[in-house]
């Protein structure tokens, strides 16, 4: 049964998010994001030496030279890294512009007839990729695109799932890792060149943007979300997939790019995670400094009430008129203070405005001060 070209995009779209937000989580807990920006500008450089050397825009060189340089730029990086002159973030921002810009310059001289333009390195074109079909013995069985990210998804999903134990343990304690004889290296430069490779399938038809907006979007929105490994990159796939198909209605109805309005829409998806996650989001964090400072003020109360506990200030010291006196605080704060503690069982009137420390509050204040 035919397929329209828009379904065609959307299966495209949705399983390139997949293929990159696998990998991407990884690069996220391993704080990498850079990284992977680096990685999907500098193999730019191995597609243009390819073409020069095949002369043909199909050749899985292409693939395979690409896949090489972004290794080599991780292994630069690290190199530089490890002289102690510059930091990680210095040495990526001095070895991928060297290669990228490289690269450009090679297709500005070389190749300016060439369908290898910076346009459609930077920001790809998604809705050409229909047009470049597959066929296998004379059948047509598909976008060509789609053949290729979903390959890469397979063997992303393989990966993970076969080295799942392994690449855990190198993120979070690496230096266990060697002392268990996991091979931290191995299993480094084995999930970079998977990196790599995940950058260079989803290179041509989304551009190297989209490729960082997937592989970081996603994974940094579920980071907001969870703290269990097996759903993060569950939820990093769904985000990704989800911002890939919004993206795609996004520019068919505003009638722009498909690849910028996926990466706006993974930006968007991030932005709602950063201010809206149960415990991690903004409003949650704000939530949750008022409800300490409320608590805070609660057993400020208390202690006050404690120093004076059976004092002969206790009459004064102990009525709520005289606490925006002796705690500095505004009447109405203070009666708010009053009105929660009392709620929590802290705090009791005892005739007119003074108040006594009820069992659970003498508790909660010695508690705090030691006694």
């Amino acid at each position: 049964m035919a397929v329209s070209p828009e379904v065609e995009i959307q299966w495209i779209a949705a399983l390139t998010a997949a293929a990159c937000a696998l990998p991407g989580v990884f690069l996220v807990l391993r704080r990498m994001a850079l990284m992977s920006d680096a990685i999907s500008h500098a193999i730019l450089l191995g597609i243009v030496l390819a073409f020069f050397v095949t002369e043909n825009l199909a050749s899985p060189l292409l693939i395979a030279a690409a896949a090489a340089t972004g290794v080599l730029t991780v292994t630069l990086v690290e190199l530089l890294g490890r002289t102690a002159r510059v930091k990680e973030d210095a040495a990526i921002g001095l070895v991928f512009p060297a290669l990228f810009s490289t690269g450009v310059i090679l297709i500005s001289r070389y190749a300016g007839n060439v369908h290898l333009d910076v346009d459609a390195v930077l920001l790809g074109e998604l809705a050409f990729a229909p047009f470049n079909r597959l066929e296998i013995g004379g059948v047509d069985v598909g976008p060509r695109t789609l053949w290729v990210v979903a390959a890469l998804l397979f063997l992303n999903a393989g990966f993970v799932a076969a080295f799942y134990k392994e690449l855990k343990l190198t993120t979070f304690d690496a230096a266990l890792a060697g002392a268990l004889g996991f091979a931290p290296g191995l299993v480094h430069y084995a999930f970079m060149t998977l990196v790599s490779a995940t950058a260079v399938g989803a290179f041509d038809a989304v551009g190297s943007v989209l490729v960082v907006a997937l592989m970081i979007g996603p994974p940094a929105a579920a980071y907001l979300l969870t703290d269990r490994l097996p759903r993060m990159i569950l939820l990093s796939v769904a985000i990704g997939v989800a911002s890939a198909l919004a993206g795609y209605w996004m520019s068919y109805f505003l009638d722009v790019s498909i690849a910028g309005s996926m990466a706006t829409m993974t930006g968007v998806a991030f932005a709602l995670v950063f201010l809206l996650a149960p415990e991690r989001g903004m409003l949650a964090l704000a939530r949750r400094r008022a409800r300490q400072r409320w608590e805070f003020a609660q057993t400020m109360l208390a202690i006050h009430l404690l120093n004076h506990e059976h004092s002969p200030e206790e009459g004064s010291e102990n009525c709520e008129a005289h606490l925006h006196e002796h705690l500095r605080w505004n009447p109405d704060f203070a009666a708010a203070v009053v009105r929660r503690a009392e709620g929590r069982g802290l705090v009791a009137r005892r005739g007119g405005d003074r108040l006594a420390l009820t069992e659970r509050g003498r508790a909660e204040a010695r508690e705090v001060v030691g006694v």
